[in-house]
């Protein structure tokens, strides 16, 4: 098996089993050096000013940083001690090292910041797959990345830390610094420091690797001579090890991997290293969790809401539900007859179930902050719709429009309760719908939408009629109205109240249809809100006098640039919808 794949399913049938041993490897996209980078670095800067009369004394430096030391200074070259010259005071050591890892005036925000890899990473401890790293790198690039998630690990980069800590099994993470942490003067960084570790952390790392599997990522094994040597003495490997090399195995290296019969992964740098695998952990999850429940998807749907660190969360439970949606529409008939365009309706509601419980709490919940992934939903729902292979019949084929349909009425109702009607705007004229049979239709929400055109024919008056077989005027509203109310029913119990604000959502999708570019799409969408007891009468009360008085430069549809932002548009659309109304009674 490709060792990419045995490592996935390994980390996933064993959640917080295998450690990572992670080298100066991960952190290179960041632009931080090495800890050997740094010393040599220093090294240089040290004979810059040792002998300031010599321009080259940096380069001779750099080339032997140990020969130069030792000459120089007449001891070998250490951190601690290299530190003492380069910066004698705390506060100067301090300001000395923070420039090879905070970014300073000048560089890019993502200098010297996490890499993708420490965010994969990051959200894989998030999920309980890992918890404890090992690392010879003495940046905090992982701890901030974990910070980004809500995580702070705990963190050992000194011996004498060891003995208080809690329970490796009993820490959400914890990162163990082999080498110690950048601002440590008791770093190990030179060869001769590399040679052995303290006696307490030797025994903390022996029982990793006896205890825990190991997937090594962006360590070479070439000069960490104590590491190398602890690895070589787990000879009793629980668990399997997975070892991941960008380019050719040193022979130390090669050496470890033969022992332990370590899966080799080639070919891959870090980043696409730890996001393939968190990619193929989620495929994995997609197919063992057992679904949740309708409440319980609202109830995650809730907690993550406010919370900006849970915002990919709350993006991955819309798009699981979203796409169970998408791939349930594709079952869905594209011909027959009118029992047929019965169940596929019953069938499309059903399917959508849950979603529109997210989508109804989510808008009213939400204060703007989310409205993307909301706008997202509806537009992927919007290209379920596609010509199907074979023949089909118009009326079903427009059908499948309906769940994108459902989300938007649902979300419409949902933004008039909670008094964010400026959504509405974006609602209606943002998931622009490209048709399959011809690229250049660009058509927007408030008319391929229009329940005229999802609910095409006469179909509908078979699925929404009179007990006695009678045809209501409005079928299109009931319909949606009946769909969308039990989602809903948690933000607004009052059934009159409910019905007042789709009312008032179906007159605002019509003045926006109304202000349409093309003069074929404007069309009011066709609801009980035409009817005078909602209209309102000429004593200037009800829906049609309130949103006329509406319509000024406060407006929130024309805040949000609906109508161009442009009132005298706007107020010709209030009287286009009028003179519709007005030529078409029966209505």
């Amino acid at each position: 098996m490709d060792p990419k794949l045995a490592m996935a399913l390994n980390v996933h049938n064993c959640p917080g089993v295998y450690a990572l041993m992670l080298g100066s490897g991960i952190s290179i996209a960041s632009g931080v050096k090495t800890g050997w980078g740094i010393v040599v670095d220093l090294v240089a800067k040290v004979a810059a000013v040792h002998e300031p009369d010599d321009p080259q004394a940096g380069v001779r430096a750099a080339a032997a940083p140990e020969t130069w030391w030792e000459e120089t200074f007449g001891e070998p070259l250490g951190y601690s001690t290299l530190l003492e010259h380069a910066a004698p005071t705390p506060a100067a050591r301090q300001a000395l090292l923070a420039g090879y890892f905070v970014p300073e005036d000048g560089e890019e925000a993502t200098d010297k910041a996490p890499t993708a890899a420490h965010r994969a990473i990051a959200r894989m401890v998030k999920r309980g797959s890992f918890r404890v790293i090992l690392t010879t790198n003495f940046d905090r690039l992982m701890e901030r990345a974990l910070a980004e998630v809500g995580i702070f690990p705990q963190v050992v980069n000194r011996p004498d830390q060891i003995d208080a800590i809690k329970p490796l099994a009993h820490s959400q993470v914890t990162i163990v610094k082999l080498h110690g942490d950048y601002a440590d003067l008791d770093q190990r960084n030179t060869p001769t420091e590399l040679e052995t570790y303290p006696e307490a952390q030797q025994k903390l790392l022996e029982r990793v690797l006896d205890e825990y599997g190991l997937v090594v990522c962006g360590w070479s094994a070439d000069w960490d001579k104590a590491l190398v040597r602890a690895v070589e003495g787990a000879r009793s490997r629980r668990y399997p090890m997975f070892w991941s090399t960008y380019g050719a195995l040193g022979t130390a290296a090669q050496r470890l991997t033969v022992q332990h019969g370590a899966g080799v992964i080639s070919g891959l740098d870090a980043d696409e290293l730890f996001t393939d695998l968190e990619k193929r952990l989620e495929a994995l999850d997609r197919m063992s969790a057992p679904p949740i429940s309708r409440d319980m998807a609202v109830a995650q749907l809730k907690k993550a809401l406010p919370d900006p660190l849970r915002r990919i969360d709350l993006f991955d439970l819309v798009q699981q539900h979203t796409l169970q949606v998408v791939d349930a529409t594709a079952d869905q008939p594209v011909l027959g007859d009118n029992d047929a365009f019965a169940r596929a309706v019953e069938g499309y509601r059903a399917d959508t179930d849950t979603l529109l419980h997210l989508l109804a709490a989510g808008v009213f919940h939400d204060d703007g902050t989310h409205d993307a992934l909301w706008l997202r939903t509806a537009g992927r729902l919007a290209t379920t719709r596609s010509t199907s292979p074979g023949s089909y019949q118009d009326h079903f084929e427009k059908l499948r429009h309906y769940p994108a349909l459902l989300a938007t009425w649902t979300m419409g109702i949902a933004a008039v309760l909670a008094h964010r009607e400026e959504f509405i705007t974006d609602l209606l004229t943002k998931p622009v719908w490209t048709s399959p049979t011809d690229s250049r239709r660009r058509e927007e929400p408030s008319w391929y939408l229009n329940p005229w055109n999802v609910l095409y024919g006469d179909s509908i008056h078979f699925v929404s009629h009179l007990e006695d077989g009678g045809r209501f005027r409005y079928p299109y509203s009931r319909l949606l109205n009946a769909a969308a109310r039990e989602p809903l029913r948690a933000v607004e119990p009052d059934n009159r109240t409910f019905e007042a604000a789709s009312a008032r959502f179906q007159f605002l999708a019509s003045l926006i249809g109304m202000d349409a570019s093309h003069d074929w799409h404007r069309n009011p969408w066709p609801g009980e809100f035409l009817l005078d007891h909602w209209w309102g009468y000429d004593d200037g009360t009800g829906l049609a006098a309130e949103i006329q008085q509406e319509i000024t430069t406060d407006w929130p549809l024309l805040r949000a640039g609906a109508f161009a932002g442009d009132v005298e548009r706007a107020n010709a659309a209030f009287t286009a919808l009028t003179n519709w109304r007005a030529k078409h009674p029966q209505w």
